[in-house]
Order: C-alpha cells, then structure tokens, then sequence
C-alpha cells in the first residue's frame, strides 16, 4: 500500500414454489467461480508478457521434493517456523544468509539490508538463496497478491459494477486511492487495474463487497494461504492496510506470486505500466471523464524481462516487494521485505535477480517451494481439515472477521441441480395444465351469435325529384294544371302521393332542418336546380 494523496478523484400460487425453488438454485450456481477472461485489450501499456508459469514441474535432481516438506504447526505472529519443521525445507528455518554455492558460483551481492529475503526459481520451485524466509513481518500492499488469486477467477473482467458510498467506507486514513467515485460504475478489469497498478484500497474495498463483504474476503484469504500452504501468512485486512497482528513472510508471498502468475488475468494486470482509469462526470459535457494511471513499480519497464508482480509500503512494514523476471527462457521469482531505506527496496530485488541468473545452475538449492495442498477426501480421515476462518497461531480471526465461509460439497451440488431441475419441471407441468384447461374451456362455451347493429335506412329523395321532374315537364294533352287540394303535400307546386315517404327530420325539402339538415339541404338544391333545367327547356 502507498502512502500518498488520493487522486482527485401476477403469478399463480401454484406456480410460485417452483419458481422460487429455481431461482434458489440459480443463485447457488452462481457462487462458482468463472472462467478468467483473455487479456487486456491493446488500451493500456504493458511490459512483454513471460510464458504462463507450469502448474507443477519436476523439481530440480538436488532439490528436496515438495511432497517430503512436512507441514508445520501453526507460529505465532512475528515468530520464525521451527527448522526441523519449517515448509519448504529445514535450511528455510534456519536465521540468517542460506546459499550453498558450488565451484565457480558467483557470489551474493555484497550489500542486502532486506530482513527477509529470497530468490526461487518459478518453474521448479528450487529457492537457490534465502535470508529468514519464514519470518513472520507486515507485508504492506504486497498482500493483494492473495487478494488477487483469491477473488480474481470470481468475476468476468467485462462486468461493470456501480458503486456506493458504503462500499467506500472504511478505507484507512492515508490509503493509496485510485480514484473511485460513488453512485458510478466501472468494469471489473478497471478495478483490478486500480489495484495493480496504483496500489488502490478503494479499489479493493470495491471488489471485496462484490465478494461478499470484507469479513468473508478475509476469511476466504485465509483459507487459500493454507491451500497453498502458507503458514507464516495471518490476514486481518485484505488490502495489507497496517493492522495489529497481520503478517507474511518472503516464502509466502513468493508463493502468492508463483501461484497468481498462473492466471492469464493476473499476469496480464500485473505486468501493465499505464492505463486509463474512468473518472468522473463532466459538468459541462455529461460525459464520463478519464485520467491515466501508471504503475507504481519502479523496476516494470526498467529492469530486463521484468514482468511484476507488486510492491508494497507502509509505516509499520516499510518497504515491501516481490517480483519475477525472465531471461534466458528461465523466470526467477523474488522477494525483498523491510530493507533499510526504502528506496534500496528496488536495487536489491535487481541485485538478487542478477545473481539468481547467473548462479542458477552454479548452486545447490537451500529448499523448495511447495505446490498447492490437495482437499482431503472422504478417504482420508487422517488428513488435516481447512478450515475458512483462525489463523496460524489461534485458528481464530480477529473481531470482525469471523464470519465463516459455507461451502456446498459434491453431495449438496448434487441435492441442489436435483431439486432446481424438478422445479423446472414442475413449473413446466403447471404452464402445460393451464393451456389445456383454457383451451378446453374455450371448446365448451356456447357459441356467441354474431349480428350486425340495425342501421336505419338513408332517406331516398328519388321519388322527389321524379315527382318535381313530372311535375316540371309539359303536358300538352292534360291541359291546364290542377292544384292539389288543401293540406295536400307538395314539392315545387306538384302533388305528392301519400304512399311517397316524408323526408326524415325536415319540415320541408330545402326548408329549415332538425336532423340531418346539411346533407339533406345539399339535395335540395340539387332538385331545385333539376327542375329549373327542365323549365328552361319547356317550349314556350
């Protein structure tokens, strides 16, 4: 962790259970791990990758096995492993320089201030020199070493996440900060940048409540330092923040860093010198804004083949590092813990990686470092139980921390896909039972007859104008007209036989309407205009 300033940073009740029960059963699957996604796309700046690390190779001829290491008993904090017991082997235990040199080996640098040291080669395992490799000291930030390869493969780096103010609380006073601003949100691979490269605790913060929340980040920490048998290791914090009994050694943070450098994503992180890191909104604009962020490890892009991991300082632990280079087609690891000066941090990690590559094969390895422990099975009473939650000393977390990790076995996995599949199946029958019941509720009901609304018929104005037509045109033979009786309906002076229906909703053809008057009026004047053709035409 570096100490600067903060960047500026409606369902039917039959059908509920099942689908309650498959919801249930989705959201355990979800608790398996996902697959780690490709690398970092070309956005950011990265050293050249080395060559993913085996995940088990054979061990040098003169290197002790891993399998011989016998498995030590817990140590208290900030006490050495007894030698004849010590993990890696029994000069590993032992207090001061361990280097066994055959003829014509070069010597150690003369100048290593590190109270803790050792250089390892990544493949084998072989630890070719050490210095109290399993003294317990405050690892600062290079603990997110075991942050990574304990939370990495849980998330798909794709997946963006908007924060809130709580997830940000909680960071030590004087934490390093990438920049995280609340009720925004950033992708997975962004916040993993943040912790690689700027070192940032809200990053971690971050990404330990998408876990589940610090206390059980913490306590699944400490079950992976066991897994990968880490004894020395006792996790309060899960960004290395100074807290009162957590430690390391340089023989377990090696072995976080051999065990990270097998993830692709974990690789890829740790070996990219610049990015750009989201920021917030821009007031005038309303867009996203973006800064750049670059790694804080001062030998990336400096020392020859160098390709992280991560470096660490805070008051307490001092300066911390850990680091893996490749030349030559072989990777050495190495780690440097509470040197004198700060600074000297950097040029004695090189000076030892200098050596290991040219006394690799010049030197008899001192110890070995270990492969992942394998779970106990059903078969092997004997064989000690991991547990999520204690520490090397007590087997008990700190206040806080104490929230035990439950794990479904294969035998619950299985209880589990049984009973989400037979919820599946169920909801499934419901939905099959109810459209056949509608459908055959459909068949029995009486059929609806279907008739069209009476319209009332439109009024037939053809007698009308017949009428006023005869009424016009000359009748030579019938002699003078006759006018229609008194009372008699007629249209232009013509009688209108009574069988003639009256207009609809008029008083008289053309007159002042009640219904339907403009429509009617519009045929009126049609009729006037006929019967003034046919008297224009009248002989005279």
């Amino acid at each position: 962790m570096q100490q600067r300033s903060p960047h500026v940073s409606r369902r039917s009740r039959a059908g509920r259970p099942a689908a309650a029960g498959a919801v249930a059963a989705l959201v355990l699957a979800a608790g398996s791990p996902a697959a780690t996604a490709s690398p970092l796309p070309g956005t950011v700046t990265a050293a050249s990758p080395a060559a993913p690390i085996a995940p088990t190779s054979p061990a040098a001829p003169t290197a002790p096995a891993a399998t011989a290491a016998p498995i030590a008993p817990p140590v208290a904090p900030g006490t050495a492993q007894d030698a004849a017991t010590s993990i890696g082997g029994e000069r590993l235990g032992r207090p001061a320089v361990q280097v066994a040199p055959r003829a014509g080996a070069p010597e150690l640098p003369a100048v290593l201030t590190g109270r803790s040291w050792l250089v390892a080669d990544a493949a084998t395992g072989a630890v070719l020199a050490a210095r109290d490799a399993h003294l317990p000291l405050p690892p600062a930030s290079t603990l997110k070493m075991l942050f990574a390869d304990t939370v990495m493969p849980k998330f798909d780096r794709s997946l963006e996440h908007r924060v809130t103010l709580a997830e940000l609380a909680g960071v030590g006073a004087g934490s390093s900060l990438v920049g995280i601003k609340e009720n925004l949100s950033y992708r997975v691979e962004d916040l993993w940048r943040g912790v690689f490269l700027a070192s940032g605790n809200d990053a971690v913060h971050v990404l330990s409540h998408m876990n589940g929340g610090l206390a059980r980040t913490v306590a699944q920490m400490q079950e992976r330092a066991r897994a990968l048998q880490a004894r020395d290791t006792r996790v309060v914090s899960p960004d290395g923040y100074d807290q009162d009994g957590q430690v390391s050694s340089a023989y377990d943070l090696t072995l976080f860093a051999r065990a990270g450098l097998r993830n692709a994503d974990f690789r890829s992180y740790c070996a990219t010198r610049t990015a750009r890191f989201p920021g917030g909104l821009d007031l005038t604009t309303g867009q996203r804004t973006a800064f750049d962020i670059a790694n804080t490890d001062r030998l990336l892009g400096k020392y020859p083949g160098l390709i992280g991991v991560k470096n660490g300082y805070t008051t307490n632990a001092g300066a911390t590092f850990t680091g893996a280079a490749e030349r030559g087609g072989r990777t050495l690891l190495v780690t440097v813990m509470h040197p004198e000066q700060q600074s000297k941090v950097y040029d004695e990690a090189a000076a030892l990686l200098d050596w290991g590559f040219a006394a690799a094969d010049k030197v008899e390895p001192v110890g070995t470092l270990v492969e992942e422990e394998q779970a106990a099975g059903p078969s092997d009473p004997s064989a000690p139980a991991a547990t999520a939650t204690g520490d090397p000393a007590t087997g008990v977390l700190p206040q806080g921390a104490r929230q035990a990790d439950h794990a479904l076995g294969p035998a619950g996995w299985t209880a589990a896909a049984l009973c989400a599949a037979l919820a599946l199946w169920a909801a499934a029958r419901i939905r099959v039972r109810r459209r056949l019941h509608t459908r055959t509720a459909a068949a029995a009901a009486p059929p609806v007859p279907l008739s069209a609304p009476a319209v009332p018929p439109r009024p037939d104005y053809a007698p009308y104008v017949a009428a006023a037509a005869h009424a016009s045109a000359p009748d030579v033979t019938a002699g003078p007209r006759t006018p229609a009786p008194y009372g008699a309906p007629t249209l232009y002076g013509a009688p209108v036989p009574y069988s003639t229906p009256a207009p609809r909703g008029a008083t008289a053809v053309g007159g002042s309407t009640a219904v339907g008057g403009a429509g009617r009026r519009r045929l009126a004047r049609r009729a006037r205009g006929l019967a003034r053709s046919v008297r224009v035409r009248r002989p005279s």
